[in-house]
């Protein structure tokens, strides 16, 4: 009988579980912490509890990786999986952000609703992923990453156009006066091209943090020029703890919910292909139980996330990517990088220093990794044949059509009932239902079988 351990089994050292740990860490960093401040951002909070947010979001991501990698009963697909906040529900949130009547406790209440559905629905999914081929995930896929690059644009120029300040007595949002200036552009620029020449010319591992070194290179020109702002480092812990519920008991939105909950299904169907890639590239056998139980760490993070004050979570496509450069199998490298991130998250200072990267740096990083989220999804959708079924470029046109209605003119929906003001003023929730019914009621579903298939193909266009 062989009894030998499976790689992805395998226990190494602790000096090279703890430096291979530190590189998966390294590696989704930058993506890790970009929701967080998105979401800051749009709730105009002051920096430390931007901080917070940072803070609470590398505690959890390394919570939910530890429960991913290890296993807890059927929660974990125990392989090496490293899970982060995902951007698909940046969309969803920011409508929230900017509705007086939601806010940050509708954010949480909603994270928490949706995560329970997930761990739900984590059994069935097997079965969705056939309602979910290409045409319909590149389709949302483009537009998560063309949404999200009114960001990344904002953020390149000096944050938000207007900013708010007392006029006459009363507050008021007036013109940003640093919005667009040439320095801010300047120095955006220069981040991007520093991805780009770091991507070209450096190889491996260096060329997997290139938007990491990008960052730090213009936050080190930024520096250098005076134009970084330490306000509350003095303040800040050396060492804290992450408090449940921070800011008040969630608040239950149904709208919300329900769009926070399609977006689930969306991150489901991404992390069910994530799986089956991670099966090919580790050599590893993974059954429909295997799956539903990695699934399952999809809702049960996603309602850590709402408790300790974070967001959705799903498994990064990037560092499925790096056990392909790498080739270390073990999932005991995601458990030490899970224990890393954890650690992180207990130091205020460090978050500080995050929350104090200007703006426009993270400009030339968000045009990055928001405008790669958008060419995942056209590499998806050039897998579609266009050709002889030309329903196809029915369901991507209406589809990315109807999802650009609120990036393109917010007022579009006003006069509609109140109750509908987060599901239709959110692009992906818009984008996942029209190209869900339009490929359902034009192509009809595909078998089981095809699914996976696709679902496999889809994340190995996102990690090649």
């Amino acid at each position: 009988m062989n009894t030998a351990t499976h790689p992805v089994d395998r226990k190494l050292p602790a000096p090279i579980l703890f430096a291979l740990g530190l590189q998966h860490v390294l590696v989704m960093y930058a993506g890790a912490i970009a929701v967080p401040l998105i979401i800051g951002g749009a709730l105009k909070l002051p920096k430390d509890q931007i901080a917070f947010l940072i803070n609470a979001d590398l505690f959890c991501c390394g919570l939910v990786t530890l429960i991913q990698s290890l296993g807890v009963w059927k929660f974990g697909i125990r392989m090496p999986v490293m899970m982060g906040v995902t951007f698909a529900a940046v969309g969803p949130m920011l409508a929230m952000a900017s509705n007086p009547d939601l806010g940050i406790l509708a954010i949480y209440g909603t994270v928490i609703a949706a995560g329970v559905f997930g761990i739900v629905v984590a059994p069935l999914m097997s079965r969705l992923v056939r309602y979910f081929p290409p045409i319909v995930t590149g389709s949302i896929i483009t537009v998560i990453g063309i949404s999200l690059m009114r960001v990344g644009i904002n953020w390149a120029a000096g944050g938000n156009p207007t900013v708010k300040q007392v006029v006459d007595g009363v507050l008021k949002d007036v013109p940003n006066p640093s919005y667009g200036a040439p320095e801010n552009l300047a120095i955006a620029l220069l981040v991007l091209i520093a991805i780009v020449l770091i991507t070209k010319h450096l190889k491996g591992f260096l060329s997997n943090i290139a938007v990491l070194l990008g960052l730090i290179i213009g936050f080190l020109v930024a520096l250098a020029l005076g134009k970084v702002n330490f306000a509350g480092l003095a303040e800040a812990h050396w060492f804290d703890v992450i408090i449940p519920f921070r800011y008040g008991m969630p608040t239950f939105d149904i709208g919300s919910i329900i769009a926070m909950c399609m977006v689930m299904i969306v991150v489901m169907v991404e992390s069910t292909g994530m799986f089956l890639a991670l099966s090919d590239i580790t050599g590893k056998k993974i059954s429909r139980g295997d799956i539903a139980n990695g699934l399952r760490v999809d809702g049960l993070g996603t309602i850590i996330g709402g408790i300790f004050n974070t967001f959705p979570y799903t498994s990064f496509s990037q560092n499925v990517g790096l056990v392909g450069v790498t080739g270390i199998r073990s999932r005991y490298v995601c458990v030490a990088a899970g224990l890393i991130l954890m650690a992180f998250g207990f130091f205020p200072k460090m978050a500080v220093v995050a929350a104090s990267v200007p703006q426009f740096v993270l400009g030339g990083a968000g045009l990055v990794m928001f405008g790669m989220v958008a060419a995942t999804g056209i590499k998806i959708l050039g897998r579609v044949d266009f050709e002889t079924n030309r329903s196809n470029l029915f369901i991507v046109a209406i589809s990315i059509g109807a999802g650009m209605i609120s990036l393109v003119s917010p007022t579009f929906f006003h006069q509609l009932p109140k109750w509908t003001t987060t599901i239709l003023h959110s692009d992906i929730l818009i984008a996942a239902v029209v190209s869900f019914t339009l490929n359902l009621y034009l192509n009809g579903q595909g078998s089981i079988e095809d699914g996976r298939k696709n679902a496999l193909a889809g994340v190995q266009d996102a990690i090649h």
